[in-house]
């Protein structure tokens, strides 16, 4: 361990170097790590009779900096990042009504006056039961009421249709 310090030390300077001539600047110190990680497994890997170990742990730690440039390029290619001003825009939820009321009031067909009004109101307008009672000025169980009779008949009208 004492040795890779002091070899760290020594080749401190040629990692901020190729840092430096690689131009990176966005998340230095977590490619400065991968630099010394690269010289760690240069000091292991090394072998005397093929060159100089400078040379050898010059180009370790660039080829493996190189490959996590392509690796972090791959990764920001492939995510989404929205411009400032998309998170700007408000969405008027009135606009566009994900059940246009002509198409839901065909599946009221058997309904009764008030099971149609549940109807459109939980589905077109977004009222809830509490809601739709007080509009109506009725009590919440009425409205309860209408719920259940509505859900009955919408599922034997759509049970029938399946067979």
């Amino acid at each position: 361990m004492e040795d890779f310090q002091m070899i760290m030390k020594e080749y401190e300077a040629m990692i901020h170097h190729i840092l430096h001539s690689l131009r990176i600047y966005k998340n230095y110190d977590e490619f400065f790590q991968i630099g010394l990680i690269a010289l760690w497994e240069a000091k292991e890997k090394f072998d005397p009779s093929k060159g100089s170990f400078t040379s050898y742990a010059y180009m370790t730690m660039k080829g493996r900096l190189l490959s996590e440039i392509k690796r972090c390029s791959k990764v920001e290619e492939r995510q989404f990042y929205p411009k400032e001003e998309f998170w700007d825009i408000q969405f008027d939820e009135g606009a566009v009504k994900p059940l246009e009321k002509d198409t839901l009031l065909a599946y009221c067909e058997g309904l009764t006056n008030n099971q149609k009004k549940w109807v459109v109101a939980t589905f077109y307008l977004g009222m809830n039961s509490a809601e739709l009672a007080a509009y109506e000025k009725v009590s919440p169980s009425a409205v309860k009421k209408w719920k259940k009779g509505a859900l009955e008949k919408i599922r034997m009208t759509v049970l029938s249709e399946c067979k």
